[in-house]
């Protein structure tokens, strides 16, 4: 393993800390109750639908720059961006029309959407009872099925969408596909990572997939290895913390999606597939924005940017070879995705451009 740098020695002290004392662990299941509560409704349903066809069906609301059913000739890029837990797809949608003006590059050429995961109780809010899927608070961040009203999963309706532009008579200049998460959304892009199915699909017929990870809570680790804080790793205790190993922290008990996939083949696609985790410096609080603090979480770091250098150190370890990722570092910038997606470290991932000399980028080499 290389050396640590000063950004990763400096959690070191912390993460003792904060594994050092009862009254920590208390604080960390006190806060762990706190992001399982529900959160308010949400303020608007997203005006498109998009049909699901799998598992019985339904329909998953999104934003998007044009009507997704109408020829898109000159679409080349779409840009699919997944939301918080707060299930602002408006806001996220907004986000990415500036990522697109920060870019400069054209707005005829590049799409962006953003889809929708409603629960239901934000389907009650608004009375719709129509065949809108909704899922739990916590199942659409983990692929869980719906809850009305038929189980398709999260992932099957990612699926879905991905697929919805494999056809060349609404957007024959297709070229590529980059799904955006951040923060819950990215726990859900980094699981799809592993999991999703439409890629293969895309890229027979000449279409790339890109997922882009920013500032998760979690990852989706494929043993039983979690980081200490020597930057080494040894085996998790799963007497003291038990949910460590399973979904969606580990492959144990996975939902129907996932656990009907061979679990090797997964872990061994994962690291073929072009996946870039963006970090943001400064997201160092271990105590803000919804971060997961149960047990499972808390192996694997004491806060975001923690938990995702060592994530990438855990991917560089198994897969000494082949692995197809990259950590982009955001310097100056916490838990905030206009600034992670907007800034010159994330453009220049984003639209494949040289990257700035300030960002520093780790890879598989």
């Amino acid at each position: 393993m290389f050396s640590k740098p000063a950004s990763q020695l400096a959690f070191a002290a912390l993460w003792i800390a904060l594994a050092a004392t009862h009254a920590a662990q208390a604080a960390a299941d006190a806060s762990a109750s706190r992001q399982n509560a529900p959160v308010a409704p949400v303020a608007h349903v997203a005006d498109q639908r998009l049909s699901v066809r799998a598992d019985g069906g339904g329909t998953l609301p999104l934003y998007a720059d044009r009507n997704i059913d109408a020829a898109a000739r000159d679409v080349t890029h779409v840009f699919i961006i997944v939301h918080g837990t707060l299930r602002n797809a408006d806001n996220y949608f907004d986000v990415g029309g500036q990522m697109l003006a920060a870019s400069g590059a054209s707005a005829k050429e590049n799409m962006i959407v953003a889809p929708q995961f409603p629960t239901t109780r934000d389907l009650r809010t608004f009375a719709i009872r129509d065949n809108t899927l909704a899922w739990s608070e916590g199942g659409w961040k983990a692929g869980a099925p719906a809850r009305r009203p038929s189980p398709v999963s999260s992932f099957a309706a990612l699926d879905a969408l991905l697929e919805h532009f494999d056809d060349r008579r609404l957007y024959p200049a297709l070229s590529m596909v980059t799904v955006i998460g951040h923060s819950a959304g990215a726990q859900v892009v980094q699981r799809y990572a592993v999991a999703g199915r439409a890629e293969a699909t895309l890229t027979r017929d000449g279409i790339r997939v890109r997922y882009v990870v920013a500032n998760p809570s979690s990852y989706l680790y494929f043993d039983d290895q979690r980081p200490v804080a020597s930057g080494a790793f040894t085996t998790v205790d799963t007497q003291a913390c038990p949910r460590a190993l399973e979904w969606k922290y580990g492959m144990a008990d996975a939902p129907a999606y996932v656990a009907t996939q061979d679990s090797t083949s997964l872990a061994t696609r994962y690291a073929t597939r072009d996946v870039v985790y963006l970090l943001g410096t400064d997201d160092v609080d271990p105590h803000t924005h919804f971060i997961d603090r149960s047990c499972a979480a808390m192996a694997q770091g004491p806060y975001r940017l923690a938990r995702g250098l060592a994530y990438f150190d855990y991917l560089k370890q198994r897969y000494p070879a082949g692995l197809n990722q990259r950590v982009v570092e955001v310097p100056g910038v916490g838990h905030d995705a206009r600034r992670m997606l907007t800034s010159e470290c994330s453009v220049a991932a984003l639209f494949d451009r040289t990257m700035p000399s300030a960002c520093p980028t780790r890879s598989s080499d």
